[in-house]
């Protein structure tokens, strides 16, 4: 039953449509693995206007807030259900020092932040700021140690003071700053980018560095530790291949940094100024990661073929030129259809691997590169085209991967590059609901996608779309609904394994199969 539907599709279709067809074949019996929820973790940096002014604004700040923290940021971050947060960097990481971050915020010393834009901190957003965060919306924190210009001994004071319930001198000093039981802390990072701004060491000097450093991270009570080692930039095959070599049995994760960037010389290219060739070819470059993730996982599973050690892209996302009349080095861009789409493409190829990829946060949660929420400094804000991408996938967190084949066009484009003009992903959850995310980057034509799915009798389809007038839309605080999700309607349930998808060109939807 199942081919000679879609044989008499396409024999009725080829004539006529046959730029505009795509067939998935969705495989529930092969389901062999869950999507971590922590695959749609966020990443928060001391990094322009992330921390000051995006999420925190302070107790006396006369925009709204909850204890300090912008109330219409934190009701945004919870409902997209955020499941960890990587803080406080990033570069700024191995410049910072904990103890300058607690205590009496009004007697905090002020810090020059030397990575990005020479801004002075006062350093009122701190350890007990970022995990009081934390919990408020019920996730995960990961801690990333100052490894670069930090001690052994002060990584290994950090993670008592959070995570220690017996009575030392770390622990005593947390009491008297409020905190009576500790925090639950499970992911910390031994350094950031060890390779470059964490210290511009070797990968063979870092391995022997991870292996001493981790050591004292002790664990306490019954908080158990997932320690990540730095791991490799984009194509750096050899620095993976040593730690794994080194290390690979003193760490439980190994983090990778891949940005979507033109290049790291001269311009960028404009967030909001672009054609249709940029924007292939932009989408191209976030294709590459999957190639990039194939050649460092072949590398761990070289060594660790059990999979005992996780792959975190704790890095990942677009990077354009700074919007003009912004602070240098605040990395402060808008955020438009195609950033939502480099989302979209991304997140479908970490459902695959996901096996071995056990988190990713993108870069960054609010103000800075690929943000969820933009911010003004008299209590604006916008909702970014990537924020709707990460609301519509929600529904794929924690539940179970659903392999499917894709048969679609794909466009070519220059440097022997191919876009597939579809990108698919879908997963069924606890209650046996599916959820099927589609991405048509066509941005001249509609696509009608044939979805083959057995066990379609007798239930109910519906949709949201993530779609826009143009590529280069994006929301402002004068317009923050230019591009916004819809009710979707175009898709019907044809029989008991076929589903029929109307998909509008330059669109992303998710189904929900009920």
């Amino acid at each position: 039953m199942k081919k000679s539907v879609i044989v008499l599709f396409l024999m009725i279709s080829v004539p006529m449509f046959s730029q505009q067809k795509s067939i998935i074949r969705i495989y529930p019996e092969k389901s062999e693995h869950i999507i971590p929820k922590e695959i749609y973790g966020q990443f928060a940096e001391h990094l322009g206007r992330c921390i000051y002014g995006g999420i925190w604004v302070g107790k006396n700040s006369s925009i709204p807030n909850i204890n300090g923290y912008r109330k219409d940021v934190f009701e945004a971050l919870k409902a997209l259900q955020v499941p960890v947060i990587r803080w406080p960097g990033g570069c700024f990481a191995d410049e910072y020092h904990w103890m300058d971050g607690i205590g009496p915020q009004n007697q905090r010393p002020k810090l020059v932040n030397n990575n990005w834009g020479g801004t002075v901190e006062d350093n009122s957003f701190g350890t007990h700021e970022f995990l009081n965060l934390c919990e408020m919306l019920g996730c995960e924190p990961y801690i990333s140690g100052n490894v670069g210009s930090g001690t052994v001994e002060e990584l290994a004071k950090w993670v008592e003071y959070m995570t220690s319930d017996a009575t030392s001198e770390m622990t005593e000093l947390r009491r008297k700053n409020g905190r009576e039981k500790p925090w639950k802390v499970k992911f910390i990072g031994v350094g950031n980018e060890s390779w470059g701004c964490g210290g511009n060491m070797t990968s063979e000097y870092y391995s022997d560095v991870f292996r001493r450093y981790q050591t004292y991270c002790r664990n306490y009570g019954e908080n158990r530790l997932y320690k990540v080692a730095s791991g490799a930039s984009d194509y750096d095959y050899n620095w993976t291949e040593t730690l794994m070599k080194n290390a690979g049995r003193y760490m439980n994760g190994l983090s990778l940094h891949y940005y979507t960037v033109k290049g790291w010389d001269g311009s960028k290219g404009a967030a909001t100024q672009f054609g249709e060739d940029d924007f292939y070819r932009t989408l191209a470059k976030a294709l590459e990661i999957e190639n990039v993730l194939k050649n460092h996982l072949s590398i761990m599973d070289k060594y660790d073929p059990q999979k005992r050690v996780g792959l975190l892209v704790d890095e990942w996302g677009t990077w354009w030129d700074e919007e003009s009349g912004t602070v240098p080095g605040h990395l402060y861009q808008q955020n438009t259809l195609r950033d939502a789409f480099v989302a979209s493409l991304t997140l479908d190829i970490f459902h695959k691997y996901t096996d071995r990829i056990v988190m990713a946060n993108i870069a960054q949660m609010v103000n800075v590169l690929q943000a969820m929420i933009l911010t003004g400094d008299k209590g604006e804000m916008a909702l970014t085209p990537t924020y709707h991408v990460f609301r519509m996938y929600k529904v794929h967190q924690d539940a179970e991967y659903l392999p499917l084949d894709l048969i679609c066009e794909k466009k070519k484009i220059p440097d022997n590059r191919v876009v597939p003009l579809i990108s698919a992903t879908a997963s069924r959850n606890k209650e046996g609901v599916i959820h099927i995310s589609l991405s048509n980057v066509d941005v001249q034509n509609d696509r009608e996608i044939l979805i083959e799915l057995s066990g379609l009798k007798g239930r109910r389809v519906s949709g949201e779309m993530l779609t826009a007038d143009h590529l280069t839309d994006h929301n402002t605080f004068d317009k923050p609904s230019v591009v916004s999700p819809k009710v979707f309607n175009g898709a019907k349930i044809l029989n008991d394994d076929t589903l029929m998808v109307n998909l509008p060109a330059k669109s992303i939807v998710t189904l929900e199969i009920r």
